[in-house]
């Protein structure tokens, strides 16, 4: 966590609006579907303070999500209702995201996708 010269918690105006178009490569490895590359789309639709929803586009059509941005103000988690795995992410500049989705079970995946805000 962040801490000023008086020890104080980072401020929720420090707080990045991260509401935008996010589109990158995302890497995915599954069981089923062994090594995949392809065009991931995220839309963040609405933010207040660190609370978020939006919507993730992939093959099979599209996901409704919402997530918070943790105190550290880098640090991001988003899920779906419609989906067993979550999303973590981590701010890595204003416009740069990285995102890595994680599920375990019968259709186990993981990946990772470098996003870039349009």
């Amino acid at each position: 966590m962040f801490l000023n010269s008086n020890n104080a918690h980072s401020s929720d105006e420090d707080i990045p609006n991260i509401v935008g178009t996010w589109i990158g490569e995302n890497k995915t490895i599954s069981e089923q579907r062994g090594f995949r590359t392809w065009e991931k789309k995220v839309e963040i639709l609405e933010q207040k303070g660190r609370r978020f929803k939006g919507t993730f586009s992939y093959t099979d059509g599209t996901k409704n999500f919402f997530g918070v941005i943790h105190p550290d103000n880098l640090t991001i988690t988003w899920v779906a209702s419609n989906s067993r795995g979550y999303n973590l992410g981590r701010l890595l500049t204003k416009n740069r995201l990285s995102a890595c989705y994680v599920e375990s079970g019968i259709d186990a995946t993981a990946g990772c996708a470098d996003l870039t805000r349009k």
